[in-house]
């Protein structure tokens, strides 16, 4: 930042920041999705993302003030706003030395013992309580399974797991698919744009299109919101995430169609919209809000959910390493792409509308491709994951869950009869002591 005009520190600077930032979004959600109960794990997770848009808003915020304060023609004009994120690293870097490591993580090092006084302290619940070593036994049980089924170790041993055991396999894909969907539905380019694309949309000034740019910022917060406290463990992960891709369908086909009815509208101060086009003009803004209500909804907290529980223990750190590389290769990729997208078509684009038409089809390839393929996930144990990939994989996304509850029915129903045959075992071996007393005596 105090880097004096020396673009070489900048680009290493940013270098070092994008380091921490790339690690963030896969360590947060896998470690709040293994610490947390399943009941409450999407609603962890996504407070999560709506933390993250709360920097959004900071920071669309701070740029206004900027602006405002500060004008174009001082350094402090970006150094106020680049250093903002200070504070949030100092605070995370602090804050680490109060956590405890994941119980999951623990039983995957051997040490069942601290994986033990871990979940205690997590569950609030003394270590000889059921609901504590029950949860412990079944992450032990389930990791000991996965070490026997698949008799690999090292780099090559989770690789081949991955990708040559088809459930895993499915995951993997999925996972993917849902980062290149997101990515290119055109939400996070209007996230990254916003400024440009309220001036497409005929809001002129700076200072109006930053103030705009950050009220769109608390929408997408106050979504996130929304999704983690009413909608995520509630309704479930893939009818929220249906919801929020409607809601974005919606939106992208409203701007791409008034972009369509009003073609010399390219950002310019020399067309003057009419009464009629203004009035249009305002609800294509009003869906930019709703599409930044819908992504928050939907696409940008089950990428970060989905991606944490699905996995076994063993592969779960390397394959949610690879969706987000997938993550950030397509976040990259779209933020290079759309400034040329948005070109006219003669200057090598597809013109401000194609570029909103294509958002809004892969919206609804999408949407789609949710409905058929994504199996629900909400109020399953991590451990039971494997359950709802047992289906061949046209069938898992419409069929998981109900095959899913018929496994845990018979599971459940043989632990009931396992514990009933122990305690029966436990009373004859108690009368059989009785008796061999009573005659000696």
């Amino acid at each position: 930042m105090g880097s004096n005009g020396n673009l070489g520190a900048i680009y290493a600077g940013r270098f070092i920041a994008g380091l921490g930032v790339g690690q963030t979004p896969v360590v947060g959600p896998v470690y709040i999705a293994e610490i947390a109960p399943a009941s409450v794990r999407g609603l962890c997770t996504c407070i999560f993302t709506g933390f993250v848009y709360l920097g959004i808003v900071l920071a669309y915020f701070t740029n206004y003030g900027c602006q405002v304060n500060m004008g174009d023609d001082t350094p402090l004009r970006w150094l106020v706003p680049t250093s903002l994120h200070i504070i949030f690293a100092g605070l995370i870097f602090l804050l680490t030395f109060l956590q405890c490591e994941s119980p999951r993580y623990l039983v995957k090092q051997g040490k069942d013992q601290k994986a033990l006084e871990v979940m205690s302290r997590l569950r609030h619940l003394p270590q000889d309580h059921d609901y504590v070593l029950n949860e412990v036994n079944a992450i032990t049980l389930s990791h000991h399974e996965e070490m026997e089924a698949t008799k690999g170790s090292g780099p090559l041993g989770i690789l081949r797991e991955a990708f040559t055991i088809k459930s895993n396999l499915y995951r993997v894909a999925l996972t993917i698919i849902a980062q290149i969907m997101s990515q290119w539905s055109g939400a996070g380019s209007i996230t990254l744009y916003a400024p440009d694309l309220f001036e497409l949309l005929g809001i002129r000034g700076t200072n109006e299109r930053l103030l705009i740019t950050g009220v769109f910022g608390i929408v997408k917060l106050v979504a996130a919101v929304l999704c983690a406290l009413f909608l995520v463990d509630f309704i479930g992960r893939k009818r929220s995430l249906i919801l929020g891709i409607t809601f974005q369908a919606v939106s992208m086909i409203y701007v791409a169609s008034f972009l369509t009815a009003v073609p010399g509208l390219d950002g310019s101060s020399a067309y003057q919209l009419s009464t009629s086009e203004l009035a249009a003009s305002r609800g294509a803004i009003a869906m930019i809000y709703l599409s930044g209500f819908g992504w928050a909804l939907g696409w940008n907290s089950m990428q970060y959910l989905l991606t944490a529980e699905l996995f076994p223990l063993r592969i779960r750190a390397f394959c949610t390493s690879l969706a987000m590389t997938f993550h950030f290769v397509n976040q990259y990729g779209n933020s290079r792409a759309v400034p040329n997208m948005l070109l006219p078509v003669e200057d090598g684009g597809i013109s401000p509308q194609g570029t909103f038409w294509f958002f809004a089809g892969i919206t609804i390839i999408g949407g789609l491709w949710v409905w058929f393929f994504v199996p629900e996930t909400a109020g399953r144990t991590l451990e039971s994951m494997d359950r709802l990939f047992s289906l061949p994989w046209y069938k898992i996304g419409l069929y998981g869950n109900k095959d899913a509850e018929a496994q845990d029915a018979a599971f459940n129903e043989k632990a009931d009869r396992t514990r009933v045959n122990v305690v029966t075992l436990e009373g004859s071996n108690s009368n059989d002591s009785h008796n061999t007393l009573r005659k000696a005596s």
